[in-house]
């Protein structure tokens, strides 16, 4: 039996990993909001895992900025300052212009094609939930920076995503509809195979996220 259970029970990698995933995606949610202490105690409880892979996982999220540990003091949920909002959106808008110039004509077309017909269809029928939207848009960036065929950019892509959605948790009602048809000139623009119509379609949208963030985020602060 004990030779059963030792083989049942889950690699403490494993266990590092979903710490991390879960940590990670509460500080996104805003479960976890800015400023919060992160106890290695708390969170194994929350959790129903040992210390050691929840010490692994703040580390990673240190390491990533997330979290942040004052010297001698206990770590804590990172504040993004409006300074490193402002270079997240800057950073991300030459990785995905970048990503959306290297997918033009790149093997993924048919994934687009069907992405574009959601994006149609969400300003045709009935409006899509925010979590509806906000998959669709997860999504379409996600093909484009995997089509880009750089490893790299995808990685970088996606952790920059990650900190915007930190800040970026509502939906901004008056970005939907630009954003769909902003959504379906960069499908176009990389469909086409002209790197330059690509790039052009992802920094005016890219631009307009920018510009729709900090204004929301003045509103509200």
């Amino acid at each position: 039996m004990r030779g059963k259970e030792a083989q049942e029970k889950p690699p403490r990698a494993n266990l590092g990993d979903t710490a991390y995933l879960r940590l990670r995606q509460m500080i996104v949610s805003g479960e976890l909001q800015a400023g919060a202490r992160v106890l290695e105690n708390d969170c194994a409880a929350r959790l129903g895992i040992s210390r050691t892979p929840v010490r692994e996982a703040i580390s990673r999220l240190t390491s990533e900025g997330l979290v942040r540990r004052p010297e001698g003091g206990t770590p804590v949920v990172h504040r993004i300052s409006t300074d490193e909002i402002v270079e997240i959106l800057h950073v991300r808008r030459l990785l995905e212009v970048e990503a959306a110039r290297q997918a033009a004509g790149a093997p993924g077309r048919d994934a687009l094609l069907r992405l574009r017909v959601l994006f149609e269809g969400f300003l045709s029928g009935e409006r899509p939930t925010a979590e509806a939207h906000s998959a669709a848009d997860d999504e379409l960036h996600e093909r484009i920076a995997v089509m880009s065929g750089s490893r790299l950019l995808e990685s970088l892509i996606s952790d920059m995503r990650l900190k915007t959605r930190i800040f970026d948790k509502g939906s901004i009602p008056e970005r939907f509809e630009p954003g769909c048809h902003e959504h379906i000139a960069i499908i176009d623009g990389i469909v086409s195979g002209d790197p330059e119509r690509a790039q052009a379609a992802m920094k005016t949208h890219m631009d307009n996220v920018r510009e729709g963030i900090l204004n929301h985020l003045t509103r509200l602060f």
